[in-house]
């Protein structure tokens, strides 16, 4: 293979920037509002951007020491690969963010005229996250690739960096998110009976920030990692199958996967300007099937170019397909008729409301699970564990779009937000929360999506860490080998549980600052004075930054301890087990507090007794239990599955050559 398709994802990496630049000069040139407008999002900005600058003070110190075993235990090039795979991820979330957090106010500002332009500025918004966070991890993963050609070992050091910020960036935001939405809902909503985002609530600014730190940093981290961890598996195994045509192949799908994504963006774009009165979700949806139907087209000249058949393109073609199906199933469970029905039992408390809201969630995990594996199978038949790892690839190529979709929802969110706080027209709020309807489906099917290219991922990682240490079959006859199986299916239930404990105390002190504002701060209730935002906001930075070390760390010293005790076939056991367990457990919770989300915005339309109705209190208390499922827990289970095969495939044979 010549010098060209050795650097070619690094090309692509680069045109991918230059039209992020585009997109962010688009967005910037719009106006950001009146001076109230501009405020209330200068103070979301500021908030989001303490809360990052915090959060990796504490990630550089574990990142520099770890880098540090790195150097000592292997080589100086594996610990430069881990630190830029990990400064790469944190670039990514924070410029992805940032803009994030600027295109609030002009979305806002936009829906004042037309839905139109709204919709515009929003999607842009998210196409800058989309895109970034694709183009810094192929030009990263890329040029490790390319320098040292082919070393998988280095890939992996700069896979298990972007792992170990996905980590904390999911566990970190998801606190801080959710404690703010708890305080603000249960306290905002329920006790003192005032509407979302009502600017007397002095939690609902911690809220605004929240959904940027945990929802678009915390959520474009996720998926960089994942985007990642694919290519560096699909390369690694195709490496041994193919030798480097197969280890370059993952590069090839991915980097035409992001260029169509650019012509994705800017046919959305096109779209919405050529359309009179735009539908939000139609004009994602035709976008996203757009991409995929042209991927397609192109992974099958791509395979016969490589390989000399179509068999990797119909593998690919069968991931992006499955990803597609599998969102459509989250759809379904979470905004179509399971929470209509959902919705009417909320008339008889909250007990029936998340007795069937818990119900929903494990009956949801059926038709993914069976999507999963029917790719499993056939891509295994066509391609053996290289196929599975293709898979993979191909459900996350066209990130680069899938992404700005998912992470145009928190920006509608804001806005809506802001267009509350500024007392501006009834008629914004209802366009912004047309729009943020939408985003909450996507974000939705964006977590369905995230689950299961974490589950391909994981598998074809699994199967990488069995290459590296040489084992050949893992049997499950072999006491220590099932124990430690028992030992990895448990571990997601108490990582869940650390996670949860850590939302659950930050939300207390936040519920009881925002209780004492309400008894103490003179005229706040009748809106002559201003809540103490900023007090909230440090609440729930302090709570995120305090609870999210000790769960974070689970997944880096749970294979270490495994080896020590049980060994390395042990290992495989147990990464066997978490993956299994992890993806049920993250479906049903992704998709039950989806559930308890929508019947609660059903009810708010006038539904079932409306707002202020027992219905209602019973929906706020779903939507507060499922808060934490679907946005803290369930999505970093994603990416505990993922770090901890990446840790086994770096640490353990490291541990062998020296103990062994």
């Amino acid at each position: 293979m010549g010098f060209i398709s050795q650097v070619i994802s690094v090309i692509c990496g680069l045109i991918g920037l230059i039209f992020t630049v585009f997109l962010v000069f688009n967005i910037l040139e719009k106006s950001p509002g009146n001076e109230r407008m501009q405020k209330l999002s200068k103070i979301i900005q500021v908030g989001a951007r303490s809360f990052l600058f915090s959060e990796y003070r504490i990630l550089f110190v574990v990142i520099f020491l770890f880098a540090g075993f790195l150097w000592l235990v292997s080589s100086y090039q594996m610990a430069l690969s881990f630190i830029l795979g990990s400064a790469f991820s944190v670039l990514s979330g924070f410029l992805g963010m940032s803009i994030a957090t600027r295109a609030n106010a002009r979305t806002t500002n936009a829906a004042i005229s037309n839905l139109n332009d709204a919709l515009t500025v929003s999607f842009n918004g998210g196409a800058v996250m989309g895109m970034i966070v694709t183009s810094l991890g192929l030009m990263g993963l890329g040029g490790i690739f390319f320098l040292g050609n082919g070393n998988t070992e280095l890939m992996s050091g700069y896979a298990m960096g972007a792992s170990f910020v996905a980590l904390f960036a999911r566990v970190g935001g998801g606190i801080f998110t959710k404690a703010a939405d708890v305080g603000a809902d249960l306290v905002g909503k329920v006790e003192a009976n005032i509407p979302e985002d009502d600017p007397r609530n002095p939690a609902v600014i911690a809220d605004n920030v929240g959904d940027n730190v945990g929802d678009v940093a915390g959520m474009g981290a996720d998926l960089y990692e994942s985007y990642v961890g694919s290519i560096f598996s699909a390369s690694v195994l195709g490496s041994i199958a193919f030798s480097f045509k197969g280890a370059l192949f993952p590069f090839f799908v991915a980097s035409s996967g992001l260029i169509l994504s650019i012509f994705g963006i800017i046919f959305v774009n096109y779209y919405i300007k050529k359309t009179k009165e735009v539908e939000p979700e139609k004009a994602l949806h035709f976008g996203t099937y757009l991409t995929s139907f042209l991927q397609a087209i192109v992974v099958f000249f791509l395979s016969k170019i490589v390989f000399g058949n179509f068999y990797s393109g119909l593998i690919v073609i069968m991931g992006m397909v499955v990803g597609i199906l599998i969102g459509v199933v989250t759809e379904y469970y979470t905004a179509k008729k399971p929470v209509t029905e959902l919705a009417k039992s909320a008339p008889s408390g909250s007990a029936p409301l998340i007795i069937n809201g818990l119900a929903l969630g494990m009956e949801s995990t059926l038709f993914p699970i069976l999507l999963i594996g029917t790719a499993i199978i056939l891509s295994f038949y066509l391609y053996g564990l290289f196929g599975i790892a293709i898979a993979a690839v191909g459900m996350l190529s066209t990130l680069g779009m899938s992404l700005s979709i998912d992470a145009y929802g928190p920006i509608a969110d804001n806005a809506g937000g802001i267009a509350e706080m500024a007392h501006l027209e009834p008629y914004v709020r209802e366009r912004t929360d047309k729009l943020d309807a939408v985003g909450n489906t996507t974000a939705a099917m964006g977590k369905g999506f995230a689950i299961g290219s974490a589950a391909l991922t994981a598998l074809a990682l699994f199967a990488s860490y069995l290459q590296v240490t040489n084992i050949s079959i893992v049997d499950l006859n072999d006491a220590n080998v099932f124990t430690a199986l028992l030992i990895g299916a448990m571990l997601p239930f108490l990582f869940s549980s650390m996670v949860m404990k850590a939302v659950g105390n930050a939300a207390n002190l936040m519920v009881e600052e925002v209780r004492r504002q309400f008894k103490e701060i003179v005229g706040l209730m009748e809106g002559k004075a201003d809540p103490d935002y900023g007090k909230c906001v440090k609440i729930a930075t302090n709570g995120a930054l305090k609870y999210m070390i000790l769960p974070s760390l689970v997944a880096v010293i749970a294979p270490i301890i495994v080896y020590f005790l049980l060994g390395k076939q042990a290992v495989a056991g147990m990464l066997a087990g978490t993956t299994g367990s992890g993806v049920m457990l993250a479906i049903f919770m992704a998709n039950s507090g989806g559930a308890w989300d929508n019947a609660k915005k059903l009810i708010e339309t006038g539904k079932y007794g409306g707002k202020g109705s027992l219905a209602h209190k019973a929906s706020v208390v779903g939507d507060t239990v499922g808060d934490p499922l679907k946005d803290t827990a369930g999505p970093s289970i994603n990416i505990l599955i993922k770090l901890m095969s990446i840790v086994s495939i770096v640490i353990i044979p490291i541990l062998i050559r020296i103990f062994e």
